[in-house]
């Protein structure tokens, strides 16, 4: 074990993740008389609205996931370390990290918490080996291969049933990530593919949106509700409304439907964009310090972002409820600038007690549905097709971190939107089986720490272990 500590005279400032509430709370820290440490579990701060684009061959991983210590090189008050987050300590102020057999303990004196959050399978866990999420750049390099190894199937296969299955994919969950998933899977075999294969007609496919909810875009509602459900439909998206989820298995899922009824679609693709769950440390901060933690981990902090009798810790993002703000990046954004704010104020001597409390302010929020047609809602404001798309691409632009992202961005947008190409379009077995396998490997290592089975120099051959 290491314990991660800086000088006693600067005040410590530990930020765990490095989304967009840890990396604009650590930016915002840049001038002040502090030391930062941003304790991240990946190397990266990930563009998660674009990640769709990556699982479409649209935009490559570098484009969308600059190195966390690039982006942050030249602030000298901060340093990354790469790490799993595993326990907060409140009353010592110490947080517990991991990476592979090394453990790290980071002291700090204020505390930034923005660990973001993960899929959510409302129970249903094992659902994920057959129909992963959509929240890392593993989850779209996985979905990637799935997709277009769907279609490399296809072509190989004479038995109809098979090819059916094959060319059907699946999205769980209408709101805007499974739009836009949809709308892409549709433009990738109707435009991308078209003529690519011999013995399938890629178009032929079929792209299925699920959803409990009666509409696609619950949270827009109305008239774009509507617009994005007619552009959908018009590409050929067959949009399910008020079907629940039962069962998954890797040739197809069980649907309920409103009537109680259950039918089953055969699909090898599925995709689930259908929920969201907190960071597991929200458990652990509400333990410790009161704080009610609700159904999705998320914990219920004051007004000025922080845990009951802990001023100095601030939980903020997708991490945090209050006022039934949406889990949006510029929430966190917001938040993580609003922290710093709150600990420059206290080193200059402001009492805590005065703080004035975070107020979000609503920029907006928009999905796109296809090239040259998105919606957006801006206050009372409602944007739809074209304009609405280049307003969607001109936001999306603007929060890309660093200049050649933004630059190799807009350069693959104008070859697939322009175009019909897409320049992200390899794809490997490895990315396809690589997190089941390690899943497996954790599974299997964790029963044999517990007992329950042998050795594996003792259980495999020398030629078994190779293959």
């Amino acid at each position: 074990m290491s314990i991660q500590s800086v000088d006693s005279h600067r005040h410590r400032v530990v930020i765990i993740g490095s989304g967009f509430g840890g990396l604009f709370g650590a930016q915002a820290l840049k001038r002040a008389d502090v030391d930062v440490t941003v304790v991240a579990r990946t190397t990266h701060h990930l563009f998660q609205p674009l990640l769709y684009q990556v699982a479409t061959g649209i935009l490559s991983v570098g484009d969308i996931a600059p190195a966390t210590r690039l982006v942050l090189r030249k602030q000298r008050n901060a340093q990354v370390l790469l790490g799993d987050v595993e326990s907060i300590d409140l009353d010592s102020k110490k947080v517990t990290s991991r990476l592979l057999d090394r453990t790290t303990v980071t002291e700090y004196d204020s505390l930034i918490v923005a660990a973001g959050a993960g899929q959510s399978y409302f129970g249903n866990d094992h659902f994920a080996k057959f129909a992963p999420g959509m929240k890392t750049i593993d989850d779209a390099l996985e979905l990637r291969g799935r997709i277009l190894g769907a279609f490399e199937q296809a072509e190989l296969s004479q038995d109809p049933e098979e090819r059916a299955r094959l060319l059907t994919f699946v999205v769980v969950g209408a709101g805007p990530t499974g739009v836009e998933l949809a709308g892409q899977i549709a433009e990738l075999a109707h435009r991308t593919l078209k003529g690519a294969f011999r013995s399938i007609d890629p178009g032929s496919a079929r792209v299925i949106l699920l959803d409990g909810a009666p509409v696609v875009l619950p949270v827009y509602g109305g008239k774009l509700s509507a617009n994005a459900a007619a552009r959908l439909e018009k590409m050929g998206v067959e949009i399910q409304p008020n079907a629940m989820v039962t069962g998954v298995d890797a040739d197809g899922l069980v649907v309920k439907d409103k009537d109680g009824s259950e039918r089953r679609i055969e699909s090898q693709c599925k995709v689930w964009s259908a929920g969201v769950q907190a960071s597991p440390l929200g458990k652990q901060l509400g333990e410790q310090s009161g704080a009610e933690v609700d159904r999705a981990g998320r914990v219920h902090v004051l007004p000025d972002l922080t845990l009951p009798g802990h001023p100095e810790v601030f939980v903020i993002g997708d991490m945090m409820a209050l006022d039934n703000l949406p889990g949006l990046a510029q929430v966190a954004m917001q938040g993580g600038k609003y922290a710093a704010k709150q600990i420059k104020a206290n080193l200059a001597g402001d009492d805590r007690s005065t703080r004035q409390p975070f107020k979000y302010f609503d920029k907006g929020s928009m999905a796109t549905i296809s090239r040259f047609s998105a919606v957006a809602k801006v206050g009372k404001l409602e944007i739809t097709g074209f304009i609405g798309w280049v307003a969607w691409l001109a936001i999306h632009l603007m929060y890309l971190v660093g200049f050649r992202s933004k630059f190799s961005t807009m350069l693959s947008w104008t070859v697939t939107f322009l175009g019909r190409g897409r320049a992200q379009m390899a794809s490997t077995e490895q990315q396809v089986f690589a997190r089941v396998a390690i899943e497996d490997l954790q599974d299997y290592e964790r029963a044999r720490h517990a007992g329950l089975i042998g050795d594996p120099a003792v259980v495999f051959t020398g030629e078994e272990r190779a293959g």
